[in-house]
């Protein structure tokens, strides 16, 4: 029986160094996202707003667009209307596979202004 030997270049690279990407990039790399806190009214879980813009495949024009997530914060520190990094993990329950990174903005004394203004109408 004859044994053959196939090498296969599908895949490989030719010039590549291995250089490092630049620290801008360690938030693509890790796959954390930044977004505001929506919703704390449950314990432990946080619903956090992701917004960014896409453009419109034909038309062109930018489009805004938004992503709501359940967010797991361990330690209850974040408030409605804090911008928060927040990075994926395993699953903790059916919707929630996200959990609090840190919370970078504290506007907690804005959305609790909204939230008195929202009443008074």
């Amino acid at each position: 029986m004859a044994t053959s030997t196939k090498t296969s270049t599908k895949g490989a690279t030719k010039g590549t160094t291995g250089t490092k990407p630049a620290a801008s990039d360690a938030a693509a790399r890790t796959g954390t996202k930044t977004g505001v806190v929506d919703s704390a009214k449950r314990h432990k879980t946080r619903t956090v707003v992701i917004s960014f813009q896409s453009k419109h495949p034909k038309y062109g024009k930018y489009i805004g667009q938004r992503t709501i997530l359940q967010v797991h914060d361990e330690h209850n520190v974040s408030k409605t209307g804090d911008v928060v990094e927040i990075a994926p993990c395993r699953p903790m329950s059916k919707t929630k596979s996200w959990s609090l990174v840190r919370v970078v903005d504290e506007r907690s004394d804005i959305a609790a202004a909204v939230a008195s203004a929202k009443e008074i109408k």
